[in-house]
């Protein structure tokens, strides 16, 4: 059985229809999931994609946070449904309180649009186990509130549980606390990155590279020797 993996669209969401091809190449279904719906339609797993859902109006993914279809991914997630959230996405499960800690406007104020040099600090999770701990990959990063903050005892926590997934290497293109990139929840189902993984799949788009696609090819292995 393929495994299907579902894709919320909020309002504004920009890069939707680009995971689903990620999640296709990787080999798996992907399902369009709309945030009204509550329904998750058996899906074994749910990616939050990047974008602007709601303009960012209030904070990043504030609004977002409250549509209908997060209570059930917020109730799944806690049972152990793999979450992926990207950029956007990223905002919302703090802001969910699926991760720790937030995501504040990028230090200079401006946004910014690169290929980001990564670091792989956690292999472990429903997301990154097709990567090696202290690979470095290049990711696309484009974002205007990016910069992850959490108080000490957080970032000391995420640090001692190896909780920091990613790490900017080189340049930390946000100010963005110890340079994290992504972080993960205690059970590793759960994974927010700021760089956008699904711009790295095809060797046509995005860095040029496919430094992405074990994002989604991690999964579909964990979800298909599950």
């Amino acid at each position: 059985m393929t495994a299907r993996i579902g894709v919320v669209t909020f309002p504004g969401s920009l890069d939707d229809r680009d995971t689903q091809r990620a999640i296709r190449l990787a080999g798996a279904e992907p399902v369009a999931l709309w945030h009204k719906d509550k329904d998750l339609h058996q899906v074994d797993a749910v990616v939050l994609p990047g974008g602007f859902s709601y303009g960012d109006y209030l904070r990043a993914g504030a609004i977002s946070r409250f549509s209908p279809v997060m209570e059930t991914v917020i109730e799944q997630a806690k049972a152990g449904l793999p979450v992926l959230g990207i950029c956007n996405g990223f905002q919302i499960l703090t802001e969910a309180h699926l991760l720790p800690g937030g995501m504040l406007g990028n230090d200079h104020l401006h946004f910014i649009c690169r290929d980001q040099k990564l670091r792989v600090e956690n292999a472990s999770t429903s997301w990154t186990s097709d990567y090696t701990e202290g690979q470095e990959i290049f990711i696309p990063l484009k974002n205007m509130d990016g910069r992850y903050v959490a108080d000490e005892y957080t970032l000391d926590k995420l640090e001692a549980e190896g909780r920091v997934a990613f790490r900017y290497v080189d340049f930390n293109p946000n100010g963005s606390l110890r340079d994290i990139a992504g972080i993960t929840n205690e059970a590793g189902n759960v994974v927010g990155l700021m760089p956008h993984p699904e711009h790295a799949t095809e060797p046509l788009i995005g860095t040029g590279r496919t430094d992405g696609l074990p994002f989604f090819t991690s999964i579909l292995k964990k979800l298909v020797n599950a």
